[in-house]
């Protein structure tokens, strides 16, 4: 027979579930893929990586995570059906919109966010192109911010880093162990990624990454350990990059499964 504590704990297990504590929240991922690739030369979104075009490749760890339930699509006017096209025909199928963005990267982040669904209580943005993301950064970045409101993920920077005035001399030097890169993707509560959005494209405000525009609302946003792996391919070194540690991830996992 159970103790009268036994019990109470039984009942608190069983009100913990009815009441919905226990649930994974619902995250919706939305990937921003309207770059004009001025620096790459080329379309970096549609390039082959591999096999795969780079696209399917950044799309494919969130179809595969458990953790992410939608994925909303921006892209360009003029790519719209072919990103639509690729969704389908790399059984991307968790994708639920695929939507052409504004001029800017707000403007697209602020479309794609206004397009999940109302049920998702956390909102992922991520670049398209970073196609080497990896399913647990992004189930470790959701978990963070489900208990947090807001995360990034991000990795030390090991480079000396300087501050330089208009003439390009230098005039100090940044403290490398409070100096962050930040990567995508990067999570938040829905109705605050929303909200700040909203209020950084009221203002005008140019934003680089979406968590600058959680400081606006003066959200504070907590730090997951990065991939130094998560490259965002920017110039065409960065292909070639990217192919050489898609390689190696291939080596090391038959040399895991002994194939």
């Amino acid at each position: 027979m159970q103790s009268v504590s036994n019990q109470l704990d039984t009942i608190k297990r069983i009100t913990r579930i009815f009441s919905g504590e226990n649930k994974k929240p619902s995250c919706a991922a939305v990937v921003l893929a309207a770059g004009s690739s001025v620096r790459m030369g080329s379309d970096k979104i549609l390039a082959k990586l591999g096999e795969m075009p780079v696209l399917a490749r950044t799309l494919r760890p969130f179809q595969d995570c458990d953790a992410v339930s939608e994925i909303v699509v921006v892209t360009s006017l003029e790519k719209l059906n072919e990103v639509t096209e690729l969704c389908r025909e790399y059984n991307i199928g968790k994708v639920s919109k695929v939507v052409t963005g504004g001029k800017t990267r707000a403007e697209s982040a602020l479309t794609g966010v206004s397009e999940v669904s109302s049920k998702a209580s956390l909102i992922a943005i991520h670049d398209g192109a970073r196609p080497l993301v990896t399913v647990d950064l992004i189930r470790r970045t959701v978990e963070m911010a489900a208990k947090k409101n807001a995360a990034v993920p991000a990795i030390r920077s090991t480079d000396t880093l300087k501050t330089a005035g208009e003439n390009g001399a230098i005039i100090g030097t940044v403290d490398r162990e409070t100096t962050w890169r930040i990567q995508t993707p990067q999570v938040f509560k829905a109705e605050l990624i929303k909200g700040a959005l909203t209020k950084a494209m009221k203002q005008g405000l140019p934003l680089t990454d979406d968590s600058s525009a959680m400081e606006i609302l003066g959200v504070t946003t907590y730090l997951v350990e990065g991939d130094e792996e998560n490259i965002k391919l920017t110039k065409p070194l960065d292909l070639l990059l990217a192919a050489a540690i898609l390689r190696d991830r291939r080596e090391r996992n038959e040399n895991r499964t002994g194939v």
